[in-house]
Formats: C-alpha cells, structure tokens, sequence
C-alpha cells in the first residue's frame, strides 16, 4: 500500500509539467490575440501578397480547422476580385500533420488534467491531515520541475531557437511540407514562432509559480498554526 501511494504521489508530480506545459500549448494554439499580435507585430498585413486579405478571419479559420474533425482545411480567400485556395496541397498537408500533434496534445492534456484531479480530490476529502500535506508537497514537487525545464527551454529559445525549431520539425514531422513556399510562410514567419515559444514558456512558468506558491503558503501556513 505505502509503494502505491508513493508512485502515485511521483506520478502526479510528474504530471504537473506535462499538465502546464500542454495547457500553454492549448491556450497559444486558441489564442486569437496571439495571431494578430505575431501578425501586426512583424507587419505581415503590409506585406504584397497578402495587403488585400482579412488576417483576423484567416487566423479565425485556422483555430476552427483545428479544433474540427475536417482531416484537411479548406481556407478559400479573395484577390483582385477572384476567390482561390490560399494553400497549396503541400500546406494543406502540413497543416494536417500541425492538428495531429495539437490534438495529441489535448489528449495529453486531458490524461494529465484527470489524473492530477483525481489524485487532489482523494487528497483533499481523505480525511487523514497528511494527505493534504503529500498533495502540497507534490504541487511544490511539480511546479519546481516545471520551473527546471521552462528555464531550460527558455535558455534554448533565446539561445538557438533557429536550430531548435529547425530540430523540432525533423522529429516531429515526416516530410518537409513545413518549408514549402507559399501563404504559410508568409502568415508565420520563423519570429512569430519565436514569440509563440516565449509566450509558451512564460504561460507555463507563470502557472507554475501560482501553484506551487498556494501549496507553500499552505505547507507554511501548516507548519505556523503547529508550532504556535
């Protein structure tokens, strides 16, 4: 029993990363002003091919696509009056290889998200004190995790993002459609993504220092009413 309860305990502090960091990947992927922000900031508007396209409807129609059970997006804009597929069949292809690995993210998500509420919610209404104290220190277990490996991805990105994202794209995808020439590369260009990663890390780091500064206060709060 007491071996059990330990890897459950280790499992839900190994969790936590998977949990924030998966979280973070969800809300950048669903995050409008994110889109807009990259595409203003780096005036992709202002660029010729695409000064006559609503970018805010395109960004839209992306997180739609992604969100839906369509295998391939469908995304037809207008220029000089006449409407056409703004991908090529290439893209198109990469961008359905992109929604597998967010889905895989979600369902790692929601795998996290149940086990991580489980575990709290036994916890939490177990009526032996010390649960309530293995549950804080697992949050400040997790969360410190979490932190070791944002600041190492952080020191990544700002260091050699350009080999990393290149790296990225080696393992995770199977052809090289994610360099194919056309409207992606122009919507998202390689320092969007480089805000993205940012934005990621700083979400996650964020979340991390909430949780596991409630579970101190609380692991101090404890140790303060004993004492006293």
């Amino acid at each position: 029993m007491r071996t059990l309860a330990i890897a459950a305990k280790w499992l839900f502090i190994l969790c936590l990363p998977v949990l924030l960091l998966t979280a973070s990947l969800g809300w950048a992927v669903n995050s409008h002003w994110l889109y807009n922000y990259g595409f203003y900031k780096y005036s992709v508007n202002q660029t010729p091919q695409l000064a006559e396209f609503d970018l805010k409807e395109i960004a839209s129609e992306l997180i739609s696509y992604f969100n839906s059970d369509e295998e391939y997006i469908t995304l037809t804009a207008v220029k000089d009056g006449k409407p056409f597929e703004l991908f090529t069949a290439e893209e198109v292809i990469h961008f359905r290889d992109v929604k597998g690995l967010i889905w895989l993210d979600y369902w790692l998500l929601l795998g996290a998200l149940i086990y991580a509420l489980a575990y709290a919610g036994v916890s939490l209404f177990w009526q032996r004190r010390r649960y309530w104290h293995r549950l804080a220190w697992g949050v400040v277990g997790g969360s410190s995790i979490t932190l070791i490996l944002m600041l190492a991805l952080g020191s990544g990105i700002l260091l050699g993002f350009d080999q990393l994202f290149y790296d990225f794209h080696l393992v995770f995808f199977s052809n090289e459609y994610w360099s194919a020439e056309g409207y992606m590369l122009l919507l998202f260009t390689p320092d969007f993504f480089y805000d993205a990663a940012k934005f990621c890390a700083g979400i996650t780091a964020g979340l991390a220092i909430i949780l596991g500064g409630i579970a101190g206060w609380h692991l101090l709060f404890s140790r303060s009413s004993v004492t006293s």
